[in-house]
């Protein structure tokens, strides 16, 4: 029987799920549907992002993104205008409201990075961001493979 090389993979799913679930949560209260809050702040930091490309920022299907972005414009967070050179792309902006909202997100976001790092250096943050960057670099190869993702033209 095969064993585990190392429990990192189970670990960090463990942190994103955790914070998930109490973002979910807290974000009831904002009126963002569960999951929401990633689309919502991605757009924010992205005015006039792609859905391509924010899907691909997640790391999301393209049809997750589909299904997400009407909601957000339908609930006042976000709006969609056409490419100007490329009519067959939609950009995203974020209304008034969803930056309001937003500033909220970030809030929740920075307590729950303050309890993830509770106890830690600032040289350990650091160390953190700068492996676990890496690792995501290593298996986004593996995923634009598997995805066939080669750019906006693929999708």
């Amino acid at each position: 029987m095969e064993k585990l090389d190392s429990l990192i993979l189970r670990e960090t799913g463990m942190v994103a799920r955790c914070i998930q679930s109490i973002s979910d949560i807290n974000f009831k209260e904002l009126h963002l549907q569960k999951g929401q809050y990633i689309y919502l702040t991605r757009i924010c930091e992205n005015p006039g992002i792609s859905l391509i490309d924010l899907a691909t920022m997640l790391k999301v299907d393209k049809s997750s993104a589909t299904k997400a972005i009407p909601k957000l414009e339908a609930a006042g967070y976000i709006t969609k205008k056409r490419d100007d050179k490329d009519k067959r792309l939609w950009r995203l902006y974020p209304e008034n409201f969803g930056l309001e909202v937003y500033e909220a997100v970030l809030s929740e976001e920075n307590r729950n990075i303050s309890v993830c790092f509770k106890g830690f250096t600032d040289i350990e943050k650091e160390e953190t961001l700068r492996l676990v960057s890496r690792m995501r670099e290593n298996i986004e190869e593996d995923w634009k493979e598997i995805k066939k993702y080669g750019g906006e033209s693929e999708w």
